[in-house]
Order: structure tokens, then C-alpha cells, then sequence
């Protein structure tokens, strides 16, 4: 999966984040897959249709999306909405996501990050 986020080499680590990022937003409404390029894009991941369609099939394959034909701007477009096992995935992914995040606060709080561990 050809993802990154501001530095190169590290695209096996964004790739989860992507996921949960689209759930996100099929949660909120439904996306289409030049609609979530550009999201992600503001977001500073550099992601193309090679990635992102094969990406949403597969989240559609998981039962986390279904999709349905509609027209955008003139244009039919297969647009994504988030079904209950992706809701309920992208909740689960939250917890542990904030679990993380909390995790790694509290320890940059305790152990300052020396220049040697940064590299």
C-alpha cells in the first residue's frame, strides 16, 4: 500500500490510521474515493486511486462499508457509508486509539526524549 505521511519510508504505520480515518467520515456521511484523496490530502497523506479504490473495496469486503451509485457534480460516483459492524469497529478503534494516545502522553511526560532515541 503506496501511503505517506510526511516521511518517507513509514507507510506500513499510516496505513490503520487511513482506515480509521475513512470510517470516520462514512460514518458521517457517505465518501467517494477522489473525496477521500483530497481529505487525506489536507491531512498531509499522499495517497492515489491505486491505493484508496483498492483500499474501500476491501473495507467493503470486511462489512465495514456498502456502497451505492449516486450522482456528484454530474458524475455517477460508488459512495461509501459506514455499516453497523463499521460503526462499531470504528468505535472499538477510538478506545484504542485514545488508549495509545494517552499512553504515549503520559510517557513523553515522564522520560524527555533524548537526541540519541529521536533518530
Amino acid at each position: 500500500m503506496a501511503i505517506t505521511k510526511r516521511v518517507p519510508g513509514n507507510t506500513d504505520i499510516f496505513s490503520g490510521l487511513i482506515r480509521i480515518h475513512v470510517l470516520h467520515h462514512a460514518c458521517v456521511e457517505g465518501v467517494f474515493g477522489l473525496g477521500m484523496i483530497n481529505e487525506l490530502r489536507r491531512h498531509g497523506y499522499k495517497i492515489g486511486p491505486g491505493t484508496m479504490y483498492p483500499l474501500l473495496h476491501g473495507m467493503e469486503e470486511r462489512g465495514w462499508l456498502r456502497s451505492r451509485s449516486t450522482r456528484i457534480d454530474g458524475r455517477m460516483r460508488k459512495v461509501y457509508l459506514a455499516t453497523r459492524a463499521g460503526k462499531k469497529t470504528l468505535h472499538e478503534a477510538k478506545s484504542k486509539v485514545k488508549e495509545l494516545f494517552e499512553e504515549i502522553l503520559v510517557e513523553s511526560h515522564h522520560a524527555p526524549e533524548s537526541p540519541r532515541d529521536a533518530g
